[in-house]
């Protein structure tokens, strides 16, 4: 039940890691990437493709570059951890609820 939440939260992790290297230290090719990152390069490949559709970074000779989105992204992605811990908060509240 809860494979789907656990597989989509570690490929949001990955995401965000491969931006966070982009930010700092773009710009930044592939292999660079998953050398630091310690990622395969086919999934560095798809989160930069990701982020790209996002608007999050950008494509250069040199490698990826932070995109124009990405200060705005960040401030949305605070606003939605706070949901997420409170969702999460309540099943576990629901969950101890059913064992007693």
């Amino acid at each position: 039940m809860f494979e789907q939440a656990y597989t989509e939260l570690e490929l949001i992790d990955r995401h965000m890691l491969v931006l966070k290297f982009v930010v700092e230290r773009g710009p930044i090719g592939i292999l660079k990437l998953s050398d630091e990152t310690g990622m395969q390069a086919h999934k560095v490949r798809y989160s930069l493709r990701i982020l790209e559709q996002n608007g999050l970074i950008k494509p250069s000779q040199q490698g990826a570059v932070a995109g124009d989105s990405v200060a705005s992204f960040l401030q949305a992605v605070e606003e939605r951890y706070g949901s997420i811990r409170k969702l999460v908060d309540d099943i576990e509240n629901t969950e101890k609820s059913i064992k007693n």
